[in-house]
């Protein structure tokens, strides 16, 4: 049985569909560093864990609201 490969990281327009954000959005949370990001030669790649990140810290904001 062949099992489906998990990306290793995302581009930010994977991010977006992710989150149900536009790529604009996305390419703005990362400009402000509130969505963490590295450069691989022209391409911006986002890692899993940095996306469940980004969103636990919008939970915790809004519970701490």
């Amino acid at each position: 049985m062949i099992q489906p490969l998990t990306p290793r990281w995302y581009s930010p327009a994977d991010v977006a569909v992710l989150l149900g954000f536009g790529l604009s959005k996305v390419k703005m949370k990362i400009a402000t560093g509130e969505l963490r990001s590295v450069k691989d030669g022209k391409y911006r790649r986002i890692l899993p864990e940095w996306v469940d990140e980004y969103v636990r810290d919008q939970v915790e904001r809004q519970e701490a609201a």
